[in-house]
C-alpha cells in the first residue's frame, strides 16, 4: 500500500491503519548555497557549512549543509507531505546517519518505509512504529537515513481510551 502526502491535505493516518511495508514519499525541497550558510551561522558554525572555500581544504572539498540542515529539511518534508499521521510526527527515539553529504543545488525528498508496529499493551489508545526515512538528492543518492519510533495513536473505538 503506499500513501503520497500533499501538503498535510487528506486523510490522516491511525495505528490501526498502518502496515509494515508501507511506504510513502514526500513532496521536494530546493536547498541553495544561501540557505546552507545560513543554517550553519545560526546552528553549526564550522568551515565546511561557512565558506565554500574554506571547505576546499576539508574533508568534505566544497560547501556541504550541516547533518543538522539536512535533518532539519527531512522533518518539514515528512510534516508537510511525507507521512500522514494523525496526532503529528512524535517521536520517541531515533538513530540518524549521513552517508553523502548534502550540497548546494540538491532538491531532497524522503521516501519512508514502515518497518515495524507495535501496539502499547499499557496504553490502549496509542502504539510505537518504526519507520526508516532516506533523504534523497536529485540524483537519488541517498544522504541521510533516519530510523525513527514514532507515538501513533489508534482510532476511537472499542479498547482505545
Amino acid at each position: 500500500m503506499d500513501g503520497t502526502g500533499s501538503r498535510g491535505a487528506g486523510r490522516r493516518l491511525h495505528l490501526d491503519d498502518l502496515q509494515v511495508g508501507q511506504r510513502f514519499v514526500s513532496g521536494a525541497y530546493a536547498l541553495d548555497a544561501a540557505e546552507i550558510v545560513a543554517f550553519a551561522t545560526r546552528y553549526d558554525p564550522q568551515p565546511f557549512h561557512l565558506d565554500d572555500a574554506a571547505a576546499r581544504d576539508t574533508l568534505f572539498g566544497s560547501l556541504a549543509a550541516s547533518g543538522w540542515h539536512t535533518a532539519a529539511i527531512t522533518m518539514r518534508l515528512n510534516v508537510e507531505s511525507g507521512l500522514p499521521f494523525s496526532g503529528g510526527i512524535i517521536g520517541a527515539g531515533a538513530e540518524i546517519t549521513w552517508p553523502k553529504p548534502t550540497r548546494p543545488g540538491d532538491v531532497l525528498r524522503v521516501e519512508s518505509e514502515v518497518v515495524e508496529i507495535k501496539p502499547s499493551r499499557s496504553r490502549l489508545d496509542r502504539g510505537m512504529v518504526t519507520v526508516r526515512s532516506e533523504t534523497l538528492n536529485q540524483r537519488d543518492e541517498v544522504l541521510q537515513i533516519l530510523v525513527a519510533k514514532l507515538v501513533v495513536p489508534r482510532a476511537a473505538g472499542p479498547g482505545a481510551l
